[in-house]
């Protein structure tokens, strides 16, 4: 009887262990980032390229910082989204042009709205990496304090930006 026992117990915690797994929502990648500061850096704005942007510009404010490109086809999929909540202005989006060449973006920019109160250039890439970027498009909350308090990967939809992304920016900037 004890042999037929222990097969049976590694049989029933692996059928909860698939069970807990079939439950979890495979585009919510956990991040390390969440509850930690910003990672600092100073690029170049597209727009202005004798500028420079930093996060901790943001400082005192809850913005989101999204990261895009003018070659990504689920950026054009959310972009939409955020230039009608730019029209609201009830929150700051920063954009992170990502390994992109800047005179693509900014016809981009000029051929479906500019959302973005600025966009930086991460040319390289560099930043992405400090920020855990799998992919275009992502986008974070960031708090008045500058810690990031989400990360969304993948294209915004009207109802993750209503029913997740916008209770959040709300709640953490009471």
């Amino acid at each position: 009887m004890l042999r037929f026992l222990a097969p049976f117990a590694v049989f029933v915690a692996l059928i909860v262990f698939f069970a807990i797994g079939l439950k979890r929502d495979p585009r919510e990648i956990p991040s390390p980032l969440i509850n930690q500061q910003a990672p600092a850096f100073k690029l170049q704005q597209l727009q202005a390229p004798s500028k420079q942007f930093s996060p901790s510009d943001m400082l005192g404010q809850v913005w989101l910082f999204n990261v895009w490109a003018s070659w990504c086809v689920s950026c054009r999929e959310e972009h939409p989204v955020f230039v009608e909540l730019s029209k609201s202005k009830l929150v700051p989006i920063v954009g992170l042009n990502y390994k992109d060449k800047s005179a693509d973006a900014l016809q981009w920019l000029i051929q479906f709205g500019n959302p973005y109160v600025l966009s930086a250039m991460d040319l390289d890439g560099r930043v992405g990496i400090d920020y855990g970027v799998y992919g275009v498009p992502e986008t974070y909350v960031i708090d008045k304090q500058g810690v990031i308090r989400m990360k969304h990967i993948g294209p915004v939809t009207p109802e993750i930006l209503q029913n997740k992304i916008l209770p959040r920016v709300r709640e953490l900037s009471k």
